[in-house]
């Protein structure tokens, strides 16, 4: 069973900075993009940031600069070094991975569980 598990939220001030990481297991072939989203409370849930296999970055713009994603493809793992945080940038962060599985010959979208990230004071 593909999983993909996300670690590295928690509560941080303005101005703090935090890093979460996502693996993605079990079964899996290959991986083409993967990304983090985020969603608000009352909101709608968002496009943070997608990196693809052969790295190519693309952000909202309201974390360009502050923000970057990164992965390695050996450990099946995705990356948000985030810095400069402020309140806004709360909410519940999810991971995504548009990848193949074992035995299979399509994509399909995998989504984590999701990690919390609180910018407060």
């Amino acid at each position: 069973q593909v999983q993909l598990v996300e670690s590295g939220g928690g509560l941080v001030q303005p101005g703090g900075s935090l890093r979460l990481s996502c693996v993605a297991s079990g079964g899996i072939y290959s991986i083409n993009s993967m990304g983090w989203y985020r969603q608000a409370p009352g909101k709608e849930r968002e496009l943070v940031a997608t990196i693809t296999r052969g790295g190519s970055t693309d952000y909202t713009d309201s974390v360009k600069g502050r923000f970057t994603i990164s992965r390695d493809n050996a450990k099946n793992t995705v990356y948000l070094q985030m810095t400069s945080l402020k309140p806004e940038d709360t909410a519940v962060y999810y991971c995504n991975a548009d990848l193949t599985p074992l035995n299979s010959d399509y994509y399909y979208d995998y989504w984590g569980q999701g990690t919390q990230v609180t910018v407060s004071s």
